[in-house]
């Protein structure tokens, strides 16, 4: 795996030890969880969209590109309200979600369908590309567009948080779900993505937890491959659901894009709880 310039440091706060810290995690994963399911409805529907221009007292790197979000499974845009808030206190910046449907069976047709919002997207806002954040299984769609439908031309950087890029076994009953079966060890987009990318473009940051419980194992949530330009930041102290919602993830993201990748600096590790 290339090494990845970039400098990320997300405050360092004292972990309890296991089993304390899994307690504190599940019991913040529950409270995530009830406010989420207030919010949901509020994501059901796709956002306005709207033209935006370029904006001069910005540096051009980030005037320029504009952030796309993208859900987890049977999720909406709801999820990223404090993320949104939390990038677009930066500054005037150009921030959407995307919603795409619950009942998405492949993630082939979904990558499809993101590159030709994309397309759009850069056509409405005049920039030549974006970069993705995507949350769970929004972070592998968006893989799969850039490394095996050419995103690479259009996405910069790509962050994803908590996303099985080597396949979870989390929960073998939801293997009904044939998208589910598309995020198993060994299924066939796991293994194309494993294929020789050696021309790859995009830069990416894969945040993981090492209390998320939705990818088994752990470390599934990092990006292996020889061809990719990654870096992998270990977060520890919080589950899933935490990830697109907790403040210094938010932060360790927003320094991610800032940056654009521009600097040279080690593998990240954080603690946040």
């Amino acid at each position: 795996m290339k090494a990845l310039p970039l400098s990320l440091t997300l405050p360092r706060l004292h972990c309890p030890r296991l089993p304390a810290a899994l307690l504190r995690a599940t019991a913040l994963e529950l409270a995530i969880l009830a406010g989420h399911l207030l919010l949901y409805p509020t994501g059901l529907t796709p956002e306005r969209r709207r033209r935006v221009h370029a904006v001069p007292s910005l540096p051009r790197a980030r005037a320029d590109v504009p952030t796309v979000l993208l859900h987890g499974f049977v999720d909406n845009r709801s999820v990223f309200v404090l993320l949104r808030r939390a990038l677009a206190r930066q500054g005037p910046h150009h921030v959407e979600c995307l919603n795409y449907s619950p009942l998405t069976c492949d993630i082939r047709a979904a990558a499809d369908l993101l590159g030709r919002h994309i397309e759009e997207i850069c056509e409405r806002t005049g920039r030549p590309g974006v970069d993705i954040v995507g949350h769970s299984l929004g972070g592998l769609i968006a893989r799969y567009y850039v490394q095996r439908l050419g995103g690479d031309r259009r996405v910069r950087t790509l962050v994803t948080l908590g996303t099985p890029h080597s396949g979870t076994t989390v929960a073998p009953l939801a293997s009904a779900h044939p998208i589910v079966r598309q995020m198993r060890p060994g299924s066939s987009v796991i293994e194309e993505l494993r294929l020789p990318a050696p021309d790859c473009r995009t830069r990416f940051v894969s945040f993981w937890s090492d209390l998320d419980r939705i990818m088994v194992p752990v470390e599934t949530a990092r990006i292996d491959h020889p061809d990719l330009l990654a870096h992998n930041v270990q977060v520890s102290g919080i589950g899933h659901l935490a990830l697109p919602v907790h403040p210094a993830v938010a932060d360790g993201v927003r320094q991610a894009l800032e940056s654009g990748v521009s600097e040279a600096g080690p593998t990240g590790a954080a603690s946040v709880a």
